[in-house]
C-alpha cells in the first residue's frame, strides 16, 4: 500500500508540475526554469549498495547468535523427544529431572530469542538511521552536481536556498511573538 500511495503521489505531483508549467510557460520566458527531480526513497533504501552492505553486516554480526539459538532448539527438541518416547519407562526421579531440564531449556530459549530480536531491531534501526543520513547526503550532492532546484521524495530532500522560505516564515512567526492558541469555537445550540 505504501509503494502504491508513493507512486500515486509521484504521478499526481508530476501531473501538477506539468499543468503548472504549461499554465505558467506563456507568462514570460524571462523567468528561470525550475529543475525538479523525484526520488523513490524506498527503492534507494532497498537497492543501494550501501543498503546491501549494511544488511550483510547485520547478518554477519548476528549469525553466531542465530546459530546458537538454532543449536539450543535442536538440543531442546532432542530432550523433548526423549521424554515423549521414554517418559513412561523412566524412573520417576529421572522423568522429573528431564521435564525440569525441558522447562528450563524452553525458558532459556525464549529469553535468548527475545533478546536476539530486541538487539537485532535496535541495531537495524541504528543502521537504518545511518543509511538514511548517508543517502540524504548522496541525493543532495547529486542534486547540486546536476543543478537541480528541488528534489522531492517522502518530503523535500534538497532545495536551493532561493526556494527555501523557512527563514521568512520563522521571521514572521517571531514577529508575532508567543501568543496563546485561539479559543475553540463554542458549539452551536
Amino acid at each position: 500500500m505504501y509503494k502504491t500511495s508513493l507512486a500515486g503521489f509521484a504521478s499526481r505531483l508530476a501531473c501538477a508540475l506539468l499543468l503548472a508549467g504549461a499554465t505558467l510557460a506563456p507568462i514570460g520566458a524571462a523567468q528561470a526554469q525550475i529543475k525538479v527531480g523525484v526520488v523513490n526513497v524506498q527503492k534507494l533504501l532497498q537497492d543501494s549498495p550501501q543498503a546491501k552492505t549494511s544488511m550483510q553486516a547485520l547478518q554477519d554480526e548476528f549469525a553466531p547468535r542465530q546459530r546458537d539459538i538454532v543449536q539450543q532448539q535442536t538440543t531442546l527438541k532432542t530432550r523433548q523427544d526423549r521424554l515423549n518416547r521414554d517418559g513412561a519407562v523412566m524412573a520417576e526421579a529421572e522423568r522429573r529431572n528431564v521435564e525440569r531440564e525441558v522447562r528450563d531449556g524452553e525458558r532459556e530459549l525464549a529469553r535468548k530469542q527475545s533478546e536476539y530480536v530486541e538487539d537485532l531491531n535496535v541495531r537495524r534501526n541504528e543502521e537504518l538511521g545511518k543509511l538514511q543520513n548517508s543517502l540524504l547526503q548522496e541525493v543532495q550532492a547529486f542534486a547540486k552536481a546536476q543543478n537541480f532546484d528541488l528534489i522531492v521524495g517522502d518530503g523535500v530532500l534538497y532545495a536551493k536556498d532561493t526556494m527555501d522560505v523557512t527563514s521568512q516564515v520563522l521571521a514572521a512567526l517571531n514577529a508575532r511573538g508567543p501568543r496563546a492558541a485561539p479559543a475553540a469555537p463554542k458549539p452551536a445550540n
